[in-house]
């Protein structure tokens, strides 16, 4: 990474604001929010919001109909109410008339015009278009209202006037609400994306609290306040609060690290291996070195850990009987001290995966009705004994998984060599193993499944029969009539505290078959320089920053 270059569009940033206030006048960058963004941000475009990086800048330079608070509860945005049908398959939005696309030369006198009800029927008719291949056309496939041939009909989307949008869907959805929180549902203007085609990923326009203003690919992208935002706070005032956004790039996470300790970006996410044991104490507590120096939250992360067996033969290169013994699987995951392990390995950033594959930030979430695995090695050696293997017919498997996740394979490794299972690790390049689980070739594989919204459902939809990857994410191709019937059930129930309880039963037919082995329920941990106020840690991790201050 090029500090040097980094340092140029910093200067660029403090000229272009030397208008801002009295206050300011003498350090300007102290309105200038600074973050890093190590993994690869490939689009400014809502339709290709699937990673991380994408969602975090995208978040700043859109809006959609509707957003989740602190608690995960869902609320207005654009639209400011809303009715649901009795029957649960159309939804009807009410908009606010005040929201603005960003000043623009795609519109005809340069300023941005109003958002309309027919401004997300072209967004979102945009999203399933296949012209447009967005990542996100299964937020609507399937559940969206369809014609005969079974192709989204034409009406899913209505606008049915100027400030009253609706969809229609084939069948109640219970998370619809949820789903529609998520950057793929976000508003994009039509003479946008018509203007500037495949450019429109490098050239974004939207309504959000920031309006993009440069991106030199690999080095930085710079944002700016946004004049005329729609929304206020409590106290009547604008937001934003600051004045520009700034994205680093630097790819090495120890230099990120050194980089925030020197105040040179304001915000971190996680600590990294390299960085852990230099901050963090092993019980997970801040060392007493660190205490003053910045700010740190911890919550609960909507991040499931999990190891995955692949059930179906179809696509591995030799069959292991093993594999469809479940007794097998539940010998593994008995093997694994897991509170050690990320006592050890984590600095106890994470809860052992005790219970189910729903993580504990979700409200569903019992692990007294969902029981799963704790260490007992007596038990694994006892089952891998019923099925058949032993210290003349030792179990061999080999686990894929990639560089970042080495010292936990090794520490499984060694904790299943003790029950006389021998399992050979292979390291792989993440966009590899990615593609090696996605398409069924590995038979045995570290993963990880980051919420997409805030509901069980997401979670439970890996184990449903008819979402078999690479085009749904049921990546070990596990089947379960019980388990697709409560599924489908539960889909439909209204009932919170009902649904609730099929999730859980669900959960506990998958830890009960064991198509996975649940290793940890991740944790989100935020650090932020002590001037910044406003940032607060969430569940699902995200970057919001129209609240956000600098002092």
């Amino acid at each position: 990474m090029q500090f040097r270059t980094l340092g140029l569009y910093l200067s660029t940033v403090l000229v272009l604001f030397s208008a801002c206030s009295e206050a300011d006048k003498g350090e300007t960058d102290k309105s200038v929010f600074r973050y890093n963004q190590p993994e690869a941000l490939t689009s400014l475009d809502p339709a290709f919001a699937r990673n991380q990086a994408n969602i975090r800048a995208i978040t700043q330079l859109y809006n959609g109909l509707v957003e989740l608070d602190q608690e995960l509860k869902t609320g207005p945005s654009i639209a400011k109410s809303w009715e649901v049908s009795e029957d649960g398959r159309s939804y009807m939005f009410h908009l606010r008339q005040d929201v603005f696309f960003h000043d623009s030369e795609v519109f005809k006198s340069g300023e941005g015009r109003r958002v309309t009800a027919y401004d997300f029927e072209y967004s979102f008719k945009r999203i399933i278009d296949p012209a447009t291949a967005s990542t996100g056309a299964w937020v609507f496939n399937d559940k969206v209202l369809t014609n005969a041939s079974g192709t989204i009909a034409d009406t899913a989307f209505l606008a049915v006037n100027d400030s009253t949008f609706k969809v229609y869907l084939n069948e109640p959805f219970i998370a619809f609400l949820e789903i529609l929180t998520m950057p793929y549902a976000y508003v994009v203007p039509r003479e946008a994306v018509e203007k500037y085609g495949k450019d429109f990923r490098e050239n974004p326009v939207g309504t959000g609290p920031f309006m993009f203003k440069l991106w030199d690919e690999g080095n930085a992208i710079v944002m700016h306040r946004n004049p005329k935002y729609w929304k206020k706070d409590e106290q009547g005032q604008q937001l934003p609060y600051l004045d520009a956004v700034q994205i680093s790039f630097i790819t090495d996470k120890k230099s990120e690290f050194l980089t925030f300790m020197q105040g040179k970006l304001d915000y971190l996410s996680g600590i990294k291996e390299g960085s852990r044991d230099l901050i963090l104490n092993n019980d997970g507590t801040l060392q007493e070195d660190f205490r003053n120096k910045f700010t740190v939250q911890k919550v609960p992360y909507l991040n499931t850990e999990y190891i995955g067996f692949q059930l179906d033969p179809a696509n591995l290169k030799a069959t292991n009987a093993a594999l469809q013994d479940k007794r097998v699987r539940q010998a593994l995951s008995y093997a694994i001290n897991k509170k050690e392990m990320i006592a050890y390995f984590r600095n106890n950033m994470g809860i052992p995966g005790h219970a189910g594959m729903v993580p504990p930030s979700l409200p569903s979430f019992s692990d007294s009705l969902v029981t799963g695995y704790t260490y007992n090695p007596e038990k694994a050696v006892k089952l891998l004994q019923e099925a058949g293997y032993n210290a003349h017919k030792p179990l061999e498997m080999r686990l894929s998984t990639v560089a970042e996740h080495k010292e936990l394979a090794e520490y499984m490794q060694k904790k299943w060599a003790e029950i006389g299972a021998i399992v050979q690790i292979d390291i792989n390049q993440a966009p590899a193993h990615q593609e090696t689980v996605d398409n069924g070739r590995a038979p045995f594989f570290m993963k990880s499944w980051l919420g997409d919204y805030p509901d069980a459902e997401n979670y439970l939809a890996l184990f449903y029969s008819k979402n078999f990857s690479p085009a749904g994410p049921n990546k070990t191709h596990f089947v379960n009539d019980k388990f697709d019937r409560l599924y489908e059930k539960a889909k439909l129930e209204r009932d919170v505290k009902k649904r609730w309880a099929m999730y859980q039963q669900m959960d506990q037919i998958v830890m009960e078959e064991a198509p996975v082995i649940v290793l940890f329920y991740d944790e989100v941990i935020m650090l932020t320089q002590n001037n910044i106020t406003g940032l607060e840690a969430n569940p699902m991790n995200t970057l919001k920053l129209e609240r956000v201050n600098k002092l």
